[in-house]
């Protein structure tokens, strides 16, 4: 961020506060809970880094604008995510209880597609969603505070929520950011926050964290499945779609039959229709995916235009499953719709 745009950010802040007090821009992100009861702030299930550092830091973001915010999670944290709260000294969130009453007010971060969130959402009042995934299923009763933007990850547009309304980002705030976006994008590009989270070496806390990331030493093939795991609708039929990042893809390599397995198992207990997993070699950033049943081939080798062998596709450098797996699917079930 340069100087010019960092002192513009708080003027700008201002205008729409003296201006749009009434409306739902930016800084009326007040205005939209009607009472002080505490709103629930969650990433998706299965969470990764991004969505429990967003659910941390979007409660300390709504606290510095006088609403009363806490984070939780939908499920366990993966390692990468437990090396970054305990370098920087943060307890992981509650686990969401399951006796949340109906009208709870709700703030979603980095999901709004109602399979990935909560059970019973829609009996839920959703007041706030940050995200920077394709609009999904959701709907609301009341006009809400909805920010999505393309960008990488949702660690980006909560560090420009924090500069456009002028709040200060403490140290542990901007560690989770700056571990978000490297968790995320396999890059940085945030300089701006470095000297906040005060981060000797980029370098060596990346490295660590994806020796963190990778390191599966314990799990089960189920945990290993649902790490990065979320389930999309193609022509009204349900699929799943995981993702495995490592530093070391022949370790998961080694875990394939017992992933296959693992797969047949998951299609059964949940009705899917289909289901991959992506194992994402984060050094050379290439995908592997593993392909278990004859109607995965057929998707795969036509939406992607690759050869299948011995249950793996190669995908290249299509890491990005928001990005490059997805659309990549859409195009091919709207094509067969």
């Amino acid at each position: 961020m340069n100087t010019i745009t960092k002192r513009l950010f708080p003027s700008i802040s201002k205008f729409l506060l003296k201006y749009h007090v009434n409306n739902r821009t930016f800084s009326s992100v007040k205005n939209v809970s009607n009472n002080n009861k505490e709103i629930i702030v969650l990433g998706h299930r299965n969470p990764d880094t991004d969505a429990i550092t967003a659910a941390i830091v979007y409660s300390d973001f709504l606290r510095q604008m006088n609403i009363n915010a806490k984070a939780y999670r939908l499920g366990d944290l993966n390692n990468e995510t437990k090396f970054i709260l305990k370098t920087i000294d943060i307890k992981e969130p509650e686990m969401l209880p399951d006796n949340i009453p109906n009208g709870t007010e709700i703030a979603l971060v980095d999901h709004n597609e109602s399979q990935q969130s909560m059970k019973n959402l829609n009996k839920m009042r959703v007041t706030h969603v940050i995200d920077h995934h394709k609009l999904g299923d959701l709907t609301t009763s009341d006009p809400i505070y909805i920010r999505i933007e393309p960008v990488g990850c949702t660690a980006t547009i909560l560090t420009k929520l924090y500069c456009e309304n002028n709040l200060n980002i403490d140290q542990k705030m901007a560690f989770l950011l700056i571990s978000a976006i490297l968790s995320d994008t396999l890059h940085f590009r945030a300089e701006y926050l470095i000297p906040l989270a005060k981060i000797d070496d980029i370098t060596s806390h990346a490295k660590q964290m994806f020796e963190a990331k990778s390191d599966l030493q314990g799990f089960s093939s189920q945990q290993i499945l649902l790490l990065d795991y979320k389930t999309y609708s193609f022509n009204n039929e349900t699929w799943g779609i995981g993702t495995g990042e490592t530093c070391n893809i022949k370790k998961m390599l080694e875990r394939k039959d017992e992933l296959l397995k693992e797969m047949h198992e998951e299609k059964k207990r949940n009705n899917l229709k289909g289901i991959l997993f992506s194992m994402i070699d984060i050094i050379k950033e290439k995908n592997l995916t593993l392909i278990p049943d004859d109607i995965e081939e057929k998707v795969v080798r036509q939406a992607f235009k690759v050869d299948i062998k011995n249950h793996i596709a190669d995908l290249g450098s299509r890491v990005s499953r928001k990005k490059q797996i997805i659309p990549a699917l859409e195009e091919y079930f709207h094509r067969q719709s």
